[in-house]
């Protein structure tokens, strides 16, 4: 049921700013028909009459009539609406970005949408996969090198570290690796470069590169190691042949990475039945062992040797021999 029509009496300043919104081609459509509802009622007409000129359901003129002869031009504005208190706010978000910084829960390797969600307690996944979308937070991609996406990780990890503390009786358990040394580039002189000749540029000679394969053996701590121009499969082997040399007629247990020149060795492994290789997970040499060993050398003053130095070391470095590294 339409109210009854009110009476409107513009003022001749409210007047001016109906006409001239009615005039303007940027009114928006609704401020239109509101200014004309106005206008049309100041000049006495219905409000069926009205609605049908400006195209509009009768109760909607009656609204607009009624709205400014309480309100003035104010009235014709749309009322504040009442928005319902958004449940999650900026603390909410805060509160996810510190719990990424924390470490995932035991047993997994880096958080999930539902781990944060379960974490928090009172924030809906839904809301946590919408604030890591919206603020470009990929959880897949924030991974370490340290982690492998290897499908049987759990199983082959717990062998090696088997390996490590239970050895088989009787067995010699090694660490195999190799790795690129480079030795740091030695400044010779600062000459002057033309046309600059009052500028001083160091001239510098190219490092010595080589390959360094190693065998850390787990039970002692001794490292078996060689160099060589390149790391092939002939190098590698020719590596294999030093160590079971060392190691006479003994059972050997060789823990490698998933370097291809480590794989595809039957040809070698088939004569030599007391040697057994077994394989780090997938991007998981760090739990090679002999990586640690690397570590420690290539921290060392010796590895920041100049490469002058380096040349005349070269020639008497490690021949293929038993080392003691300290613990």
């Amino acid at each position: 049921m339409v109210p009854e029509a009110r009476e409107v009496h513009p003022s001749r300043k409210d007047r001016k700013v109906l006409e001239a919104c009615c005039r303007s081609p940027m009114t928006l459509e609704r401020d239109l028909k509101r200014a004309r509802i106005v206008l049309l009622a100041a000049y006495g007409r219905s409000t069926p009459s009205i609605a049908k000129g400006v195209g509009v359901q009768p109760r909607i003129g009656s609204l607009w009539r009624h709205r400014y002869a309480d309100h003035g031009l104010e009235g014709l504005q749309d009322k504040p609406r009442h928005r319902k208190q958004p449940i999650y706010t900026k603390a909410t978000d805060e509160r996810i970005l510190k719990q990424l910084d924390k470490p995932a829960p035991q047993g997994f390797v880096r958080w999930t949408g539902p781990l944060l969600a379960e974490a928090l307690g009172d924030v809906d996944v839904q809301y946590v996969w919408r604030f890591l979308r919206n603020h470009k937070i990929d959880l897949v991609v924030r991974k370490s090198w340290r982690e492998s996406n290897d499908p049987n990780f759990t199983a082959k990890a717990a062998y090696v570290v088997g390996l490590y503390v239970a050895p088989p009786q009787k067995d010699i358990v090694l660490c195999v690796d190799e790795k690129g040394f480079l030795g740091a580039s030695a400044r010779i002189s600062e000459v002057a470069q033309w046309p600059r000749l009052d500028r001083s540029e160091p001239r510098l000679q190219a490092a010595w590169h080589d390959k360094l394969f190693a065998a850390l053996e787990v039970a002692t701590g001794k490292v078996i190691a060689t160099h060589s121009k390149r790391r092939r499969r002939v190098e590698f082997l020719d590596f294999m042949d030093s160590i079971t040399a060392v190691f006479p007629g003994r059972q050997l247990d060789l823990i490698l990475d998933n370097l291809n020149t480590h794989k595809k060795n039957e040809h070698w492994l088939k004569p030599a039945p007391n040697v057994e290789f077994h394989f780090t997970p997938t991007s998981a040499s760090w739990l090679n062992q002999v990586e640690v060993w690397f570590s420690v050398l290539q921290g060392s003053p010796s590895a920041a040797l100049p490469s002058r130095a380096l040349s005349s070391s070269r020639r008497t470095s490690m021949p293929t021999s038993t080392h003691t590294t300290k613990s």
